[in-house]
């Protein structure tokens, strides 16, 4: 049985960090039968990090890399329509969304005007995190965004970055309901990772504002959000 390794789900999506929850959306997508499992140690997981998948007795780490694996070991055919051009888009939205992590993940763990609130949603969901494994989770990621670098970031420079990656999504995506074509593929599942964390975010951030603000955004995201729930 395929196993995902994932954190916790949150708001109604089934993990509350972008990347356990594109992986999750590429194996509904590609109707493949898996196993979920939300944990917060990352002891075990390939890169110490989350998610990780297990097949068998083979561990793989790194959304992207997991994502390649189960379409070379299964033969998914989700990504066989994609022209040159498109595999190219591709990589470059990939690399996008990788960006647009930082910004959406200090709204919720550095940002003081939204931390707290995030801190009492996650401790109402989930009665085994307590308030320790919070603020410990608070402390390493402060420590992760100064060395990133935008740590040292004014918060709405913060927010004008993440802002201008959703524009770029948005503006490509244009009047399609999926990025590349009728049918959704694995960018699709990438980027429902991070919209369904903002537009299900139960906190009104600046990036939940700009996305709302972009109804095709918010339509993908739903489109997709129904598929995953089937």
């Amino acid at each position: 049985m395929l196993t995902l390794y994932s954190y916790p789900d949150l708001c109604g999506v089934a993990d509350n960090n972008p990347f356990g929850l594109k992986v999750y959306a590429f194996m509904r997508l590609c109707r493949m039968q898996f196993l979920q499992k939300h944990i917060l140690d990352t002891g075990h997981a390939p890169y110490g990090q989350l998610p990780y998948l297990t097949d068998n007795d083979r561990s793989i780490g790194d959304s992207d890399a997991i994502i390649a694996y189960l379409k070379t070991r299964y033969s998914l055919s989700i990504d066989d329509t994609m022209s040159e051009e498109q595999e190219i888009l591709d990589h470059l939205l990939r690399r996008t969304l990788d960006d647009l992590y930082w910004s959406m993940s200090y709204s919720r763990w550095k940002d003081g005007r939204y931390w707290p609130q995030f801190r009492r949603i996650v401790l109402n969901a989930h009665a085994d995190i307590t308030e320790s494994d919070m603020d410990a989770a608070h402390d390493y990621n402060e420590q992760r965004y100064y060395y990133q670098g935008i740590g040292r970031y004014d918060p709405d420079k913060v927010y004008e970055r993440g802002a201008a990656n959703l524009k770029a999504i948005s503006n490509l995506l244009g009047e399609r309901v999926f990025m590349f074509g009728p049918n959704p593929q694995s960018i699709d599942a990438a980027i429902y990772g991070f919209t369904a964390n903002i537009y299900f975010y139960d906190i009104l951030t600046p990036l939940k504002e700009l996305l709302l603000s972009r109804s095709n955004l918010v339509d993908h995201c739903q489109a997709i959000h129904a598929l995953v729930q089937e």
